[in-house]
């Protein structure tokens, strides 16, 4: 019988730090974004973890909306020229949505595995 008593964590905490969600020691990831087999603390299989496209489209919607809204506030504040938005822009639009997939895709695995949610499948 298994008596290991495992904590309560946060899925916010464990996603963003790309943590393990059940134990909060081992790493999630083995690369930038690829999810590690198992845990290498508690031994935790990965195998229920389906991050599918939820993490982009969520960074691709909050990037799209900073953006879009730094690139119109700078240009009714300033009205400066073309150049000033691709410096501003081009930056903004690359770097914003590589910092933020990560974390994102970590917090919904592990909220993922907090809810125990699963893909649905039909009973025969």
């Amino acid at each position: 019988m298994n008596d290991v008593h495992y904590p309560n964590l946060s899925p916010l905490k464990t996603g963003l730090a790309g943590a393990c969600p059940r134990c909060g020691r081992g790493k999630l990831f083995d690369g930038y974004l690829t999810v590690a087999d198992k845990c290498r603390s508690c031994g935790l299989s990965y195998q229920f973890a389906d991050g599918g496209d939820g993490a982009a489209w969520f960074v691709m919607l909050f990037v799209c909306v900073a953006g879009v809204g730094s690139i119109l506030g700078v240009e009714a504040a300033y009205s400066p020229p073309y150049w000033v938005h691709a410096l501003i822009a081009i930056p903004l639009l690359i770097i914003l949505p590589m910092l933020l997939l990560r974390p994102v895709k970590g917090l919904l695995i592990s909220q993922q595995w907090k809810t125990g949610a699963s893909e649905g499948r039909l009973q025969k």
